[in-house]
């Protein structure tokens, strides 16, 4: 049996190895397993477990000596001694013996001056159908000559043991940027594999002088490449989808001196109230090689109901990037971005849905990261939750938020970009924002429409809001036209206004032009 060189990592009595299996093999082996079930669109159906977002409180990194002073130790990066990650690391290895193992071997960065090769070993033929599908493909050539930058384990049926393994919950993530290595254990939801791919991306690009981002990316019939930053929920994968541009990616890109590149070679989009209307090319996309999480399906007829969310809030479905119609299969744009979007979901309901920043103010919110943790995609949040994460990437930032700051200052100002702030959040009417009026304003900022439209200055947070946007309700414009109470939208708009404030003090390193163009705090 070819065991193709697992045995260097401990691994020396499998009961099967499969590598690099075609989705057809790899659903074969999830249906003869019983790890799920398919639809009547032919995807894989699975469920997770009590496990359906990623549970960052479980995320630990290896304070090894040759790490511990790149770090930005804290609460979102906590350290786990050599020792305990070892001693993990030999159970999680003992747990796989004598079964069948499944690994892909694959690329992380379109632009093959900066790519690095991840090899995964999965315990389950579905999620490494999943990663097959989130991380770029290699070709036959690619497979002879391929040796892994760093290996993940995934192995959701090891449960730890806190009390032994000084772990939080009887899943782990665990990160050793020295030897290289990802473990993973205890949890199913296969968001946990790709986002320790960008965290590993997230550590070693700022080295080679490119910006890591979390962000959407698309680019235009003419060139012109845009990318949208924002956490999971905010609409970076639907409003990157765009009929009218290709997509280059939903979620993680890196930006160099002459590209925009994704790191992936999928796509992972949320599937709640998903709708052919609404969103035609993930609705599309769930077909045969897809693998959906947690989305109800009826057990007769097996169509989904995206509506139902019993199962999970943050339901979910991978697919390669090929199924969408007008993706860009290069992964990668020749061009660097000339417009950039912050989206966020304000449940306050205070921030205008649209408005321009200008180069401190675009410091400034990059770095605060204000959003709203949605419902599900993070264990324990019911209820959209007001918080702010750095760089709109905090969980999977290793390295100080300046780092990341100064990169996007410095790229921001060489291409002369655009920065937008566009809330797909809450109004004073207490709804969301329609999809569709958030496309207009997407279509505005990349066609420069919004430009040549009169603006105003928004009073608390001092951007500069449009009056008017083709398509869009000029009454939605101008967020304090949306409530009725005056009072109400003042009190609000203050109470972020000091959060704000309070948050951004944390930022020492920050200049005072930049501390300057955040909101006031009275």
């Amino acid at each position: 049996m070819e065991t193709y060189g697992l045995e260097k990592l401990g691994i020396i009595n499998a009961k099967a190895v499969y590598r690099n299996l075609t989705p057809a093999q790899l659903t074969e082996h999830a249906l003869r397993r019983g790890e799920g079930t398919l639809s009547n669109t032919g995807a894989l159906v699975v469920k997770t477990g009590k496990y359906t977002g990623r549970s960052a409180n479980d995320k630990f990194i290896v304070d090894s000596k040759g790490v511990h002073d790149e770090i930005a130790w804290g609460k979102v990066n906590k350290p786990i001694s050599q020792e305990g990650f070892d001693a993990i690391y030999s159970k999680v290895i003992a747990y796989l013996q004598n079964k069948e193992i499944f690994i892909f071997d694959g690329f992380a960065g379109a632009d093959p001056k900066y790519t690095q090769s991840f090899r995964v070993v999965n315990e389950l033929a579905s999620q490494n159908l999943f990663i097959r599908n989130l991380l770029r493909r290699p070709s036959a050539e690619d497979l002879a000559n391929f040796k892994e930058d760093y290996t993940v384990i995934a192995a959701p049926g090891f449960k730890c043991i806190p009390e032994i393994d000084g772990t939080r919950s009887e899943a782990a993530i665990l990160i050793d940027y020295e030897k290289h290595l990802v473990v993973i254990c205890g949890s199913q939801y296969a968001g946990e594999i790709k986002k320790s791919v960008f965290s590993v991306m997230n550590y070693v690009l700022p080295k080679k002088g490119v910006f890591p981002m979390h962000c959407s990316a698309n680019i235009g019939t003419e060139g012109d490449s845009a990318v949208f930053f924002g956490l999971s929920g905010t609409g970076k994968t639907t409003l990157s989808a765009d009929p009218n541009r290709k997509l280059i990616g939903d979620d993680e890109h890196g930006w160099a001196d002459d590209s925009v590149f994704n790191f992936e070679g999928g796509c992972y989009a949320k599937c709640i109230n998903l709708s052919p209307e609404g969103e035609p090319e993930i609705y599309n996309a769930i077909k045969f090689g897809s693998l959906v999480e947690n989305v109800v399906m009826d057990p007769d007829t097996r169509e989904f109901d995206f509506d139902d969310d019993s199962l999970a809030v943050n339901s979910r479905v991978g697919y390669p990037v090929e199924y969408i119609p007008n993706a860009e299969l290069s992964g990668k744009s020749s061009s660097v971005p000339k417009t950039v979007i912050f989206l966020t979901a304000d449940a306050f309901g205070v921030l205008p849905p649209i408005s321009k920043l200008d180069k401190n103010q675009a410091m400034y919110y990059f770095v605060s990261g204000f959003t709203s943790k949605l419902a599900g995609t993070e264990i324990g949040v019911k209820e959209p939750v007001p918080t702010f994460s750095t760089c709109f990437g905090e969980p999977f930032l290793p390295l100080d938020p300046s780092v990341y700051a100064a990169m996007l200052a410095e790229k921001v100002e060489k291409s002369g970009a655009n920065v937008y702030l566009i809330n797909t959040g809450w109004n004073g009417t207490g709804k969301r924002m329609k999809l569709a009026y958030t496309r207009k304003m997407v279509t505005a900022a990349l066609t420069g429409a919004i430009e040549k439209v009169e603006m105003v200055k928004d009073p608390y947070f001092g951007v500069s809001v449009p009056t008017e946007i083709e398509g869009v309700p000029s009454d939605l414009l101008i967020v304090a036209n949306t409530w009725e109470d005056k009072a109400a939208y003042e009190a609000k708009a203050k109470e972020l206004s000091k959060k704000f404030v309070e948050n951004f003090k944390k930022y020492t390193h920050m200049s005072d032009e930049v501390v300057a163009a955040g909101p006031k705090a009275d």
